[in-house]
């Protein structure tokens, strides 16, 4: 049932969720959740305990044999009924999600249905679960394949996208066999437990789902923690590495997913107009807290000023404030710390000497009492400076400059990042080329933000994806189940002939 607008007002609690009900934490302790448009807090967060794991893990240790050996067309069903309850409370996620991140509303509606795309993939299982199949491989020989449940999966997920990367995790996982505990972020945790509650109505077991909420304490008693098979993560590239490391050598199978450097190449042929609406959408959009946001744009030959004309007015016409306001293109940071430390970076360009067009500092928005921040452009950036360098994670768009097709691509490869980039041009070979040669895991051809549609699977290269597996798609399939194979061979039996008296014992 959609909350109403006075509840969301309120001052909400957000609990663990183990073995099919909301469960309160003997920690002591709990953290803040603000709304970042207002700067005033709307919710307050357990922090769990080792012993909150243990309870969360023992629950999904225990749903687990139950739940693997059910059939596979009713856990599909399960998938279907969530499908139709996300889409009828959407209202209701969307709204949370704008209240406690600060996306606009139209953007967390399209993050749920990026989500819910995956969920849709999910409820084909039947499909995607199946095996192979090979007879007489030898005399009276039979040898087929088994994709098998792992056991208990844990999902540790960040604040920018409090549905959607969820939705990339556990309903793969679930209908795959296994059970499941989310770690969400402490920073927008209100739609974990609104998961629980619509898989619980759409007829998951008790235990299958768990929900732990909390800081450090509880993902590093989560990696450490024996039952637990695997481990899938997104953040940034410092804390993925840990998880990685951390997981990996306590025997688990872990996808993490760390930070980005995207870049956009613009040819000297490429429709600016197009370019400069892409680049204003996949810069500022969700104030730049996307792990696929266009945070570099290198321009080729004389480009550069061309693109700068058509950005400029473009950038300076956002729409700025809260986003629930669904006029708006751009809403405030997740909170005022990371707030000021975009804004560092801001402070660090211009002592570089990186020409700054557009100061997001200087905005009128900045006034409000929300953790807001303008779009910031940067010119003239060189690939030694550290705006170029690190992953801002803001409403900052960094230009640098190239001086030839090659010098770009090499920039591209260069970076420690390899998770997307986009090429724009009318030329269909140098597309082709950079395709086929750039060293990242996404790519887009006149395309922004190149993030896979649900049957196709999200991953990065280099420093941005740690373990040999991306997320979603047919290598979430592969992610959340392991191989057995079979070899199978029967003795002859003895034929005597037909029998035509009522068989006994």
């Amino acid at each position: 049932m959609a909350q109403t607008a006075s509840a969301l007002n309120a001052v909400r609690h957000v609990a663990n969720w183990i073995n099919g009900r909301a469960v309160e934490s003997d920690s002591g302790r709990s953290g803040d959740v603000f709304d970042s448009a207002t700067g005033k807090r709307c919710a307050t967060v357990t922090m769990s305990t080792n012993d909150d794991v243990a309870a969360a893990v023992a629950a999904a240790q225990q749903a687990f044999p139950g739940w693997s050996q059910t059939p596979v067309m009713k856990r599909a069903q399960v998938m279907f009924r969530l499908k139709e309850l996300i889409e009828r409370d959407r209202d209701e996620l969307a709204a949370l999600i704008t209240q406690e991140h600060g996306k606009v509303l139209h953007d967390a509606h399209g993050s749920i249905q990026r989500g819910l795309e995956v969920v849709e993939f999910a409820c084909g299982i039947p499909h995607l679960q199946k095996g192979e199949f090979s007879p007489q491989v030898g005399s009276g020989i039979d040898t087929y394949s088994l994709r098998q449940p792992l056991g208990i999966c844990v999902g540790i997920t960040p604040f920018n996208f409090p549905a959607m990367v969820p939705l990339w995790m556990f309903p793969l996982a679930i209908a795959c066999g296994n059970t499941f505990i989310l770690k969400p972020s402490e920073k927008d945790p209100g739609c974990s437990l609104k998961w629980a509650e619509l898989l619980q109505e759409a007829g998951l077991p008790d235990g299958v789902f768990n929900v732990v909420q909390g800081d450090h304490v509880a993902v590093n008693a989560l990696l450490e923690a024996p039952e637990v098979a695997a481990v899938s993560f997104v953040g940034s590239t410092p804390v993925a590495e840990h998880v990685y490391r951390t997981a990996s050598q306590n025997g688990k199978r872990v996808q993490a997913l760390g930070g980005a450097k995207n870049h956009l190449v613009v040819l000297p042929d490429a429709d600016m107009d197009q370019a400069a609406d892409a680049l204003v959408g996949a810069a500022y959009g969700s104030a730049g807290e996307r792990c696929m946001a266009i945070s570099a744009v290198v321009t080729v030959g004389n480009a550069a000023e061309s693109l700068i004309a058509a950005l400029k007015p473009r950038i300076e016409a956002l729409r700025v404030g809260p986003g629930s306001d669904n006029n708006n293109d751009m809403g405030p940071l997740i909170t005022a710390e990371h707030r000021d430390k975009v804004r560092s970076y801001i402070d660090i360009g211009v002592e570089e000497g990186a020409t700054l067009v557009i100061d997001g500092r200087a905005h009128d928005i900045t006034q409000s009492s929300g953790y807001f921040l303008g779009p910031s452009l940067f010119d003239n950036a060189t690939k030694g400076m550290r705006i170029y360098q690190e992953e801002i994670f803001g409403p900052v768009l960094t230009m640098v400059r190239a001086g030839s097709f090659d010098e770009a691509i090499g920039l591209v490869n260069d970076h420690e990042y390899g998770n997307g980039t986009s090429i724009f041009t009318r030329d269909g070979d140098a597309a082709r080329e950079f395709v086929n040669g750039i060293q990242v895991g996404m790519v887009g051809v006149n395309v922004p933000i190149p993030v896979p549609l649900a049957f196709h699977s999200f991953g990065g290269w280099k420093r941005s994806l740690f373990g040999d597996s991306a997320i979603y798609g047919m290598e979430g399939v592969r992610f959340y189940t392991r191989m057995k194979t079979v070899t199978s061979r029967w003795p002859t039996g003895i034929r005597a002939g037909a029998e035509f008296s009522m068989p006994t014992m």
